[in-house]
């Protein structure tokens, strides 16, 4: 057995020193130390040998195996740092060839109209409340007096969930949470998504709106006309002019649509505001009686102003933009623009 094992090591160490690759080493180590190599078949010979001469024998096979292990994984370093001398001498790095840049991502046009409107109603002491995208029905609809029978619910497109729960149709609801938990004096502005069963160049079923309110003894109409022209006024420029028309909505009474003077064409009249030179860009009202109801305030004591404005329409008027859908389909063409 001993001849054997020395013959065994002589071979291999042959083999190794004639190697000169990873793949050469890896077929030396299949050859003596794989399941059908020279080593596992010693190993398997061991049964033939008496009780007495099988220990030792066994201990010389054992060893012969360690003593492979470590020539390989010796000669495996040799080979590598071979491979990597003979790489480095054969590659050739041009470090006059220019680099190649990185595209940077910016904010989407959307995201970044949002920060700069709340911006500017933080300035005027509105804090920042959110509220959950699904909604029940309760708060989307009931606590703004919009019940079951209302015909205003034939204003919304709405996606039920359930017959209690619907996907928000503005972000009103987070106005009736923060009063049910909060006493006045409130002034507050809720960012997020909304959704509506509506697709076409100026709608899409998914978008974004800010809605905003204020409620304190003495809020009175002209509160409400102050704080949105001035919105206007810093968004769009101080010389937009800005007026109010009388308007329906469930949860106001008055209401009035705003509108400012077109950005597009200054008021000469152009095909974005049907040559009218004025262009729709909110809604808004003093929050009806009803809902104070609905949230325990006393209407006789307090009153308030709420408002509604979208963000993508704020969006393609800032930057003259014609169809919405280009704000939701990721054209790397377009988002480059911004």
């Amino acid at each position: 057995m001993q001849k054997q094992v020395a013959k065994l090591l002589n071979e291999a160490g042959k083999a190794l020193d004639a190697a000169s690759s990873l793949k050469e080493l890896d077929e030396i180590r299949v050859r003596y130390l794989g399941k059908k190599g020279e080593i596992t078949t010693l190993l398997k010979g061991l049964g033939t040998l008496s009780a007495e001469e099988r220990p030792a024998a066994g201990q010389t096979v054992n060893r012969a195996r360690k003593e492979i292990e470590e020539l390989l994984a010796e000669k495996k370093k040799v080979v590598q740092n071979q491979e990597v001398e003979r790489n480095l001498k054969s590659q050739v790095v041009d470090i006059s060839l220019p680099g190649v840049l990185q595209a940077r991502g910016t904010k989407h046009p959307v995201v970044r109209v949002m920060g700069e409107m709340l911006d500017i109603f933080r300035g005027m002491g509105f804090a920042v409340r959110q509220g959950p995208e699904v909604e029940m029905d309760y708060y989307n609809f009931e606590a703004l007096n919009i019940p079951k029978d209302h015909p205003a619910r034939d204003m919304q497109d709405t996606f039920y969930v359930d017959e209690e729960i619907v996907l928000r149709t503005h972000t009103s609801p987070v106005q009736v949470r923060a009063m049910e938990n909060q006493d006045p004096p409130l002034r507050i502005v809720s960012p997020g998504r909304v959704y509506r069963h509506d697709y076409d160049v100026t709608h899409s079923p998914m978008f974004h709106q800010v809605e905003g309110f204020m409620v304190d003894e003495g809020v009175a109409f002209s509160d409400l006309k102050g704080v949105l022209a001035e919105f206007i006024h810093q968004f769009f420029g101080s010389d937009v002019p800005v007026r109010f028309r009388p308007s329906f909505f469930p949860f106001t009474e008055p209401s009035a649509e705003v509108d400012m003077g077109c950005v597009m064409c200054r008021g000469k009249g152009c095909r974005v505001c049907s040559d009218s030179g004025w262009i729709e860009i909110l809604g808004s009202g003093m929050i009806h009686p009803e809902v104070f109801r609905h949230v325990g305030y006393d209407h006789e004591k307090y009153s308030g102003f709420a408002f509604g404005v979208g963000v993508e329409r704020v969006t393609m008027l800032h930057y003259g933009i014609d169809d919405i859908r280009l704000l939701f389909e990721n054209d790397v063409r377009f988002l480059r623009q911004f």
